[in-house]
């Protein structure tokens, strides 16, 4: 049963990568294994298919480092600073990922890859915060202040992750589609007419987009497990020397 998820999560990567990157791009799909050409993204529509469940595990991974952060703040066990440190460090790294694969679409969109566009600027700033909440837990030496510290750190800094990735982003002017946008006729401001995540795709980009997801997500969760564990026994063979 431990060797299944394994091999269940080979074979949804597997398909994750042959899907979204095989299937060609054309203006009128006349089989299941063509996707349909979205004007102005065309080959670069693919992205969604590895940006979007990055950004998505950036937000479950920082979710689950605040609930173990009141956990901890609850019960005083450190194995729940554990969980939520390795949480906030997955989350960590997938909003690197995210900001990697956003850059590598707005290189090809908008012809570079930074820009400050509002969606960028305000993800940017999220890996500031939690790259302090690591550099806080650097500079505590005493186990019981850094974890009590960390865990009020997490709760405050979740509580700024669903303004930058979801309100910040839709009150301003700005490239990324979601963001608001200038009528070139009228000069008005007004709500993009392309959301984050058009769901009113194609019924096989959708396939594999919400195959990526769950893909994705136990990759995280596998990942979670492994890194939290390494720090029990690291903590265990401490205690013990």
């Amino acid at each position: 049963m431990k060797n299944f998820w394994k091999y269940f999560l080979f074979l949804l990567v597997i398909l994750v990568l042959l899907g979204g990157l095989i299937p060609p791009i054309v203006e009128n799909p006349k089989s299941f294994f063509e996707f349909p050409l979205i004007r102005g993204l065309e080959d670069k529509a693919r992205i969604i298919f590895f940006h979007v469940p990055t950004a998505w595990l950036t937000v479950l991974a920082y979710l689950i480092a605040m609930y173990y952060g009141i956990r901890y703040l609850k019960n005083k066990n450190i194995y729940d600073d554990m969980k939520s440190v390795s949480a906030a460090a997955l989350g960590f790294l997938f909003c690197i990922l995210a900001t990697l694969t956003g850059s590598v679409w707005a290189k090809f969109t908008w012809g570079s890859f930074w820009h400050w566009d509002p969606r960028e600027t305000s993800i940017f700033i999220l890996l500031l915060i939690y790259g302090a909440y690591f550099a806080l837990r650097s500079a505590l030496e005493v186990e019981e202040k850094r974890a009590r510290l960390s865990a009020i750190y997490s709760i405050i800094a979740f509580l700024t992750t669903p303004f930058f990735i979801f309100i910040m982003p839709r009150l301003m002017i700005g490239l990324h589609p979601g963001s608001l946008e200038i009528d070139p006729v009228t000069g008005q401001v007004k709500a993009s007419a392309n959301p984050v995540i058009k769901f009113e795709m194609a019924a096989n980009m959708r396939v594999v987009f919400f195959i990526s997801l769950i893909a994705f997500t136990i990759l995280f969760f596998w990942l979670w497990n492994l890194s939290h564990r390494i720090l029990k026994l690291e903590y265990e063979n401490q205690k013990e020397i």
